[in-house]
């Protein structure tokens, strides 16, 4: 791969973190600022993204390595429960279910979705969609059982996976492929100018969330322990299982860079919310965010070009 478009590319996305983290310091987003950027990101302009994605035309292949990817990233999320159920043993009750939940989802919902366009194009943010289903369904599921006493019914959980607005584009996106119906250029240019928009909505909220914790206690071994697992193991993992299953080239750089981002930020808000240690969570997922600027430079170097 092109080691200075990369670099460019790594560089521009810090830029937009520093933007949110200036927003976030000079309280000209506060809190629920914060929300509301999030909530607009989740509902409005990322859905349009991965619709915008999908409006190219068909080839033959896009779904026989659509299956192959959603496999793929099926088998990756039950690797993660089966290790969830001894890795973190020796940790306070607490801190286990952060570091399970965070094992499980990462932040390639926001993070990942500007690398997979910036390095692969479309078809990346197109294959970055279709990793992300299973990930999304074990996120509303199993990844929330972990904070919370007792499931919620599961009609509800599933009618929430189903109805997921990134979900719903996804449905979009693969009927428009397959059926290769032309929308109207007015629509089309509305598409597209908002999912434009999410490279640098979703590097802001980074941004904010780096913002509220300060960054000499990130520095601990459990966090780069965890780290360390979030960003090189687990995605090597997802490279090992992207050759089993035959991926190509370009869905193979999207398994493992979307295994490879770092936590979610869901994962400090859920240990908040349910009593689990909240700050232990922070601290997870901003250094982890922070050496992300570094391995994802470094997948993307290592990785087989397309």
């Amino acid at each position: 791969m092109d080691i200075l478009r990369l670099g460019n590319l790594q560089l521009s996305l810090f830029l937009l973190i520093l933007t949110g983290l200036f927003l976030r310091k000079k309280n000209i987003v506060d809190e629920p600022g914060k929300r509301c950027l999030t909530d607009v990101c989740v509902n409005v302009i990322i859905p349009c993204n991965i619709i915008k994605s999908c409006l190219m035309p068909f080839e033959g292949n896009i779904l026989v390595t659509f299956g192959r990817i959603l496999a793929a990233g099926a088998l990756l999320q039950m690797i993660f429960m089966g290790l969830n159920h001894f890795l973190f043993n020796r940790y306070p009750d607490t801190q286990k279910k952060v570091l399970q939940y965070g094992t499980l989802v990462s932040n390639s919902g926001f993070l990942g979705y500007p690398v997979a366009e910036g390095v692969y194009g479309d078809l990346g943010l197109f294959y970055a969609s279709v990793f992300l289903i299973p990930l999304r369904m074990v996120m509303w599921s199993v990844g929330t059982s972990y904070f919370m006493p007792r499931q919620e019914n599961r009609k509800e959980v599933l009618r929430k996976v189903l109805t997921h607005p990134c979900l719903i584009a996804v449905y979009i996106g693969v009927l428009l492929i397959v059926t290769q119906v032309q929308l109207p250029d007015f629509l089309i240019l509305t598409v597209k100018y908002i999912g434009s928009c999410n490279a640098a909505i979703t590097m802001f909220i980074v941004g904010t969330i780096l913002a509220d914790v300060p960054l000499l206690t990130i520095f601990n071994r459990d966090s780069i322990f965890y780290s360390i697992l979030r960003l090189l193991l687990l995605p090597a993992l997802a490279w090992g299982v992207s050759i089993v299953l035959g991926l190509d080239e370009v869905a193979t750089g999207i398994a493992v860079l979307m295994t490879g981002m770092p936590a979610g930020a869901t994962t400090a808000i859920f240990a908040a919310r349910y009593g689990s240690d909240a700050p232990f969570a922070t601290k997870l997922t901003v250094l982890s965010t922070l050496l992300s600027m570094v391995t994802i430079l470094f997948w993307c170097a290592v990785l087989p070009e397309p």
